[in-house]
């Protein structure tokens, strides 16, 4: 009895092994912000246009990639990706980058790879899919559309004129009547189906985006930004910038907001450097750095980013 535990547990430690080997990542983003869709081994991974795409849970070597601009003046992108390390054959969490090389052609070139990260939180802004699961629907918006047509009571005479009967039609523009056509269209729109879809699906993975928290909601954000430029002189919109990013998230796309309520070139570099560490998706943060006007300014910012 004993023999048999033991050989079970030979056979079964192989499967064990294969169970627990980590799966890898693919994220590929597009450096100017061109929408694209990701397609994978002949299947498309998002059914709305990106700009940052992630895919999670891949099992295999190698994928074939097939980038399709929303612009389709920009063309197609085919290239083959490799999700394991060639030197030690373990699976990776790679980025990929589209860019645009010196003739003005896009490419997509390797990123980074660094090994999988277990409960990984992606940034605010990048579309999450589990490699295999559907894609969440498109929003439907239903409108009803009335039409209102005016319709006169038409008269018919025959009138004679020098011999000839001429016949005659007269609206009464005073006993009009009115059909009413109702039509309803469906509408397919571009989005989620829900908004809270993406809070829902990482809620109930136990995630959060960014480092501790999510970055601010539109109403929120809106507040933020109209407290800040209600203040009176340039330091008191600092600090109450610095205030709100004390206790709240940013994306990249909302520092870039913040930093255009300030006046001063001085001003926005400082809160730039605050925001940087309470922004969820600090792989943007290069918008920020093409909001300033000043060579300068955007040195000292890549300083300051580089090292921390």
């Amino acid at each position: 009895m004993k023999r048999k535990y033991i050989l079970l547990s030979i056979l079964l430690f192989p499967l064990c092994a294969m169970a627990q080997q980590p799966l890898g990542d693919m994220t590929i983003f597009s450096e100017d912000g061109d929408k694209f869709f990701l397609v994978l081994n002949g299947q498309r991974q998002n059914d709305v246009a990106q700009t940052n795409v992630r895919i999670e849970d891949l099992n295999q070597p190698y994928y074939s990639a097939k980038i399709i601009f929303a612009d389709n003046t920009l063309g197609e992108i085919s290239k083959n990706i490799p999700i394991a390390d060639p030197s030690t054959n373990a699976m990776m969490d790679v980025t990929y980058k589209i860019k645009r090389d010196n003739k003005g052609k896009l490419k997509i070139r390797y990123f980074s790879a660094i090994p999988p990260e277990q409960n990984y939180v992606a940034p605010a802004d990048v579309y999450v899919m589990h490699y295999g699961a559907p894609p969440p629907p498109a929003a439907t918006r239903v409108t009803q559309q009335t039409t209102t047509t005016t319709v006169g009571n038409t008269v018919g005479a025959n009138v004679n004129v020098n011999g000839m009967n001429v016949g005659v039609s007269i609206t009464d523009p005073y006993a009009n009547g009115t059909v009413t056509q109702t039509t309803t269209t469906t509408t397919t729109t571009t989005g989620y189906a829900d908004d809270t879809y993406y809070e829902e699906e990482h809620h109930r993975q136990g995630k959060r985006r960014g480092d501790d928290c999510y970055p601010m909601n539109k109403s929120d954000f809106e507040q933020a930004k109209q407290a800040i430029a209600n203040a009176s002189f340039a330091e008191t919109m600092l600090s109450t910038a610095k205030g709100i990013i004390a206790s709240n998230c940013l994306s990249a796309e909302q520092v870039v907001q913040i930093c255009n309520l300030f006046s001063f070139e001085e001003s926005k570099l400082d809160f730039a450097k605050c925001a940087y560490p309470r922004t969820v998706d600090r792989n943007n943060y290069f918008k920020v750095v093409n909001a300033f006007t000043f060579a300068s300014s955007k040195e000292e910012l890549n300083n300051y980013i580089s090292s921390h």
